[in-house]
């Protein structure tokens, strides 16, 4: 399995970087660090580009990484014993995700040509009767849905053109900020789902010995509380209310009624050729970890690029025009930002985190837990949540943590959940804010944080809760247990 391959390689590089790292060396990038998260925060004062931003920091982390001998050069060991030559920053970005979001990209792209996409919108469209709040249900339980078997970011993408779509049609453009606010918080929600819906579930999950069927048993009543949470929680926050008088669903009903699905189809055989696609697509990313023939190990990426190829095909004389529709600023985002995490795992930025929230465990009962919860959201919403999960699911294992632990549940549900904190927490929550941008909607980084962390506050504290009153009532049954055979 590609997550599992990931885990164990992510896992396995925080476990041999070098410990002799000096306190100044780590302080001086802890500095930076701070410095980036700020510098994206005032994005608009400083009138550059994300990509920009982040670029310039991974060069000086590289410059000065280097200069301090903090990053291994040399050959790239292959597991078949082969060893070839590539430059320091590339095996630290993650292709998996920059090739899941440009296969996605343009896969969606090239598909809503045929018109499946305004098909699909428009029919849910009609089975809302034209009543917003209605829609945004309907969109957030597909975004759990999505993001629980597929991943987050081509659930975000798929989600996020439909939206865009349907709120278009009923005229009621000034909601979409937040119908896509709201879907990319709900992306690491159902990210939460099951064991291989995200890859700090697998990390922690492998580690604790968690099976999957406790994992979603555990998993699933908080996702569908929070998930109900949220959606109320936006509807008060964004004006997304219900239609009010009869008068009000008769005109909705009346106007969706009006729609026809049918006159964005402008083929019928290209058409069902992309519903097809598209079941096959989404089945495949599914039961990817499934593949045989080791086809597992080319990773979620791969499918995307692959499934994006194929509809490529229908357009092969003209596939420039799809190229230009890329967000190339996203994807160097992406890049750039993995290279800063990477430097600052072997600058121990990361390790001192780690070994700051470890600390916390040695506090009072129901307290540690609390503690250990927040501070790992605070900790993701600010840095790469794989690293951060890998790393606490290590000092967990090494204080020989049993797998009915609540702490184990606390780093699962603080990584996931700290994405919806800041823009950059997650790769879900940068796609949701591109999209925004893409449809001319302003949303600065810090206007994101003010919208978005009223929501994530809400759901980490529902998390707090429901991990003391889980562990009260395991502890209830455990306690019980013996005084029933007597």
């Amino acid at each position: 399995m590609s997550f599992l391959l990931l885990a164990a390689e992510q896992a396995e590089t925080i476990e041999h970087i070098a410990h002799e790292v000096p306190g100044w060396v780590t302080a001086i990038f802890g500095v930076i660090l701070a410095a980036m998260i700020a510098s994206l925060a005032l994005e608009e004062k400083i009138h550059a580009k994300k990509s920009i931003i982040v670029g310039a920091y991974a060069g000086l982390c590289l410059i000065l990484g280097t200069l301090l001998d903090l990053i291994p050069f040399g050959k790239v060991h292959l597991p078949n014993g082969h060893e070839i030559e590539l430059p320091v920053y590339i095996p630290a970005i993650d292709w998996g995700v920059i090739t899941i979001i440009l296969g996605a990209s343009l896969f969606v792209e090239v598909t809503s040509r045929s018109g499946v996409f305004t098909w699909m919108a428009i029919k849910l469209t009609k089975k809302s009767g034209g009543d917003p709040f209605k829609l945004l249900i309907a969109y957030g339980c597909l975004t759990v849905l999505f993001s629980a078997v597929l991943n987050n970011v081509t659930a975000m993408i798929i989600v996020g053109s439909l939206t865009t779509v349907s709120l278009k049609k009923l005229n009621r453009t000034e909601l979409l900020l937040g119908f896509l606010l709201v879907e990319g918080l709900l992306t690491n929600v159902g990210g939460m789902l099951t064991l291989i819906s995200s890859v700090p579930n697998i990390i922690v999950g492998k580690t604790a010995g968690i099976s999957f069927v406790s994992f979603f048993l555990y998993a699933a009543p908080y996702v569908v509380i929070a998930t109900v949470a949220t959606l109320v929680m936006a509807r008060v926050k964004f004006g997304i209310a219900s239609l009010k008088t009869e008068e009000e669903r008769e005109e909705a009903k009346r106007m969706v009624a009006g729609f026809d699905e049918n006159e964005s189809v402008p083929s019928q055989r290209f058409f069902w050729f992309s519903v097809a696609i598209l079941a096959c697509f989404i089945f495949t990313l599914a039961g990817q970890s499934q593949l045989p023939g080791g086809l597992e190990g080319l990773g979620m990426g791969f499918v995307a690029l692959f499934f994006a190829g194929i509809v490529l095909l229908a357009y092969k004389h003209e596939v420039d025009k799809f190229y230009s529709t890329v967000d190339w600023d996203l994807l160097a985002f992406f890049a750039a930002l993995f290279a800063v995490i990477n430097v600052m795992e072997h600058a121990l930025v990361l390790e001192k985190m780690g070994d700051g929230i470890a600390m916390l465990l040695a506090l009072p009962e129901h307290v540690n837990s609390a503690v250990l919860l927040g501070s790992a959201a605070v900790a993701s919403s600010v840095t790469d949540n794989i690293p951060l999960a890998a790393m606490l699911a290590q000092i967990l294992d090494q204080l020989k943590t049993p797998s009915d632990s609540p702490f184990w549940w606390c780093v699962i549900l603080g990584a996931n959940l700290g994405g919806n904190i800041t823009p950059i927490g997650s790769a879900s929550t940068v796609v949701a804010a591109t999209i925004i941008h893409r449809q001319q909607l302003k949303l600065g980084f810090m206007d994101f944080v003010k919208l978005a962390l009223p929501f994530a506050a809400m759901q980490i504290v529902l998390a707090i809760i429901y991990v003391l009153v889980a562990t009260s009532v395991t502890s209830g049954v455990g306690e019980a247990a013996p005084s029933a055979g007597m």
